[in-house]
């Protein structure tokens, strides 16, 4: 491995330290391999309304409450504890999260109205 080791993908920080064959950022715990094509080096980067990365799979939990609009509307609650995200690119405006939300189905919400379940 070379000397240089390069910032962290995930929040570009210059603090990464290599431990074994990863590399890890101490500021926000993103562990990769060097070289690796994950989807935080191709650009795409998803992170909750605290800051938290987002993967497919995650369990996440709605902060705000939304109004749905179209058939039958409704409304979303805080604190609504939604599983198994999936990461989309090609959303509706700038939603990137497609979902299916407990008594609403399937719909597609913002990552700025979601918190990570750690």
């Amino acid at each position: 491995m070379s000397d240089v080791v390069p910032p962290c993908p995930a929040c570009a920080s210059e603090f990464a330290y290599e431990s074994g064959a990863l590399l890890v950022c101490p500021m926000c715990g993103h562990e990769w391999a060097p070289g690796a094509g994950d989807d935080a080096e191709s650009g795409q980067v998803v992170t909750d309304s605290v800051g938290n990365v987002l993967a497919d799979g995650d369990t996440v939990t709605i902060v705000k409450s939304l109004k749905v609009k179209g058939a039958g509307g409704g409304v979303v609650k805080i604190g609504t504890k939604v599983r198994g995200i999936r990461l989309i690119t090609d959303g509706v405006g700038d939603h990137d999260i497609d979902a299916k939300v407990p008594g609403f189905g399937q719909m597609q919400l913002k990552s700025s109205v979601v918190k990570k379940v750690l």
